[in-house]
C-alpha cells in the first residue's frame, strides 16, 4: 500500500475526470475559517510531486496563496487608495497620473510574485527614452512604495524594485530667467490685471508661487515704522504656503521680506480692487483674508495662476508656452546676481537652507564670473 504523506507535506491524488495527478497543500484559513488550498496538476505523478515541492517551498518562504493572482496593477492601486492617507490632494493627483500613465500600462498585468529585477530594469530603460531623470525617479519611487506595502502584507517575499538603479533619462526642460527688458515688459503688461501684484511680488522679492497663494493680509505691512530707530520698512511675512499643513518648504523659507516701493504700490492698488470684488460677490464672498484670491475670496490654485500668467505673457509679446510662473523667481535670482548681490544674500532672500541649494538649482541664473581674485591680482601685480 502507498504510505500516507505526513501532515504539512500536502497531498497527491489522481483525478479521473481530468486524467491528471493533482497536488494540493493547505496554506491557511480565511477569516471565516474556510480552508485555503493551493493546487497544481501534472500528467505524471512525478511532475505533480515536483510542483507540490514548489508549492511547499513558496509557502515556507511566506508566499501565500492569495498572492498568486495579485498583479502589479492591484499592488499600485492598493497603494494609491490606502497608502497616501494624509497627503496633499495635489500629491495624490500627481501620483495617480504617473501610475496610470507609466506603471500600470507597462507592468500592471504581471503577477507580483513573478515580477523580477530584470523586468523592472527593462521597464526603466524603456521609460528613460521618454521621461526625464526626475520623473523616472518619481515613478520608480511609486513602485517601490507600492511593493513595500504589499511586502508588509505578505503578498510578496521581497521588493525587487529596490535592486534596480535609475537610468539617466531625457534632459528636462531647462529653467530660464527673464532679462531686465523682458521683466519690465511683463510688469507693464500685467498692469490693470488681477495678477499684477502677484507678478510684481514674484519678480521683485522672489517669493515662491505657493507662498504667495497662501499669503494673508495680516502678514502684510504696507506702512512700516518710518519714525522708529532704525526705521522699519514695509514688509511681508512669508510664514505659510499651500503645502500640506501650511508649512513653508524649509525652515529657512519662513522669512520676513522688506518690500520695494513698487510692491507697496501694487499691493495698495490690489487691495482696492479686491474690495470692489468683495462688494460685488456679496454673500458669496468667503472671507479668508487671502491677499490673492478668486472672485469669491477662495484660494487660487496653480491652474488659475498659470492661465492668467499666459494672458500677460501674450500681451507682453512673449511665448506663453515657453515660460511658467516659477521662472519669475528664477528671474529674481538672475537680476539680483547681475546687480552684484552676493550669493549668501540671495540665498537668504529666496529662503534656501544654504547657498549650495541656490548654486545647484539656480546655477544658470547666477553670474558665472568671480571677479574678486582678478581685481586683487591687478592691484598686486600692476601692469
Amino acid at each position: 500500500m502507498t504510505k500516507r504523506r505526513s501532515r504539512g507535506d500536502g497531498g497527491l491524488h489522481w483525478d479521473e475526470s481530468r486524467q491528471r495527478w493533482i497536488a494540493s497543500l493547505t496554506v491557511g484559513y480565511t477569516p471565516a475559517g474556510k480552508r485555503i488550498v493551493k493546487k497544481a496538476s501534472g500528467k505524471t505523478k512525478t511532475e505533480a510531486k515536483n510542483k507540490l515541492k514548489d508549492i511547499i517551498r513558496d509557502y515556507e518562504d511566506g508566499l501565500l496563496v492569495s498572492s498568486t493572482g495579485y498583479t502589479v496593477a492591484d499592488t499600485v492601486r492598493n497603494w494609491l487608495e490606502f497608502g497616501l492617507s494624509g497627503r496633499d490632494a495635489a500629491t495624490v493627483e500627481k501620483c495617480t497620473i504617473l501610475a496610470n500613465k507609466h506603471i500600470i500600462p507597462s507592468l500592471g498585468a504581471a503577477k507580483l510574485i513573478r515580477l523580477s529585477a530584470d523586468d523592472v530594469d527593462r521597464w526603466l530603460a524603456e521609460k528613460a527614452k521618454e521621461l526625464s531623470t526626475r520623473t523616472l525617479r518619481e515613478v520608480r519611487s511609486i513602485l517601490v512604495r507600492a511593493v513595500s506595502r504589499a511586502q508588509a502584507r505578505d503578498k510578496v517575499k521581497r521588493n525587487v524594485v529596490l535592486l534596480c538603479e535609475i537610468p539617466k533619462g531625457r534632459e528636462g526642460r531647462p529653467s530660464k530667467s527673464l532679462t531686465l527688458d523682458q521683466a519690465e515688459a511683463v510688469l507693464t503688461a500685467s498692469e490693470g490685471t488681477s495678477l499684477h501684484a502677484y507678478i510684481v511680488l514674484s519678480l521683485l522679492i522672489g517669493a515662491r508661487t505657493e507662498e504667495l497663494r497662501a499669503l494673508t493680509w495680516d502678514h502684510v505691512d504696507l506702512e512700516g515704522k518710518p519714525d522708529a530707530e532704525p526705521p522699519v520698512p514695509p514688509s511681508i511675512m512669508v510664514w505659510r504656503s499651500v503645502r500640506a499643513g501650511g508649512d513653508t518648504k524649509t525652515e529657512k523659507s519662513r522669512r520676513t521680506l522688506a518690500l520695494p516701493k513698487r510692491c507697496v504700490d501694487a499691493l495698495l492698488s490690489h487691495r482696492e480692487r479686491q474690495a470692489v470684488s468683495r462688494k460685488a460677490a456679496g454673500e458669496r464672498w468667503k472671507d479668508r483674508d487671502l491677499v490673492f484670491a478668486s472672485a469669491v475670496g477662495t484660494e487660487l490654485d496653480a491652474h488659475n495662476v498659470r492661465r492668467a500668467f499666459r494672458k500677460v505673457l501674450k500681451k507682453a509679446g512673449l511665448s506663453e508656452k515657453e515660460w511658467t510662473p516659477r521662472e519669475m523667481r528664477h528671474s529674481f535670482v538672475s537680476l539680483m546676481s547681475d546687480s552684484g548681490v552676493p550669493i549668501e544674500n540671495i540665498s537668504r532672500l529666496v529662503g534656501h537652507s544654504n547657498t549650495r541649494v541656490t548654486e545647484t538649482v539656480y546655477r544658470k541664473q547666477l553670474r558665472p564670473m568671480l571677479l574678486e581674485g582678478a581685481e586683487a591680482m591687478d592691484d598686486i601685480f600692476k601692469p
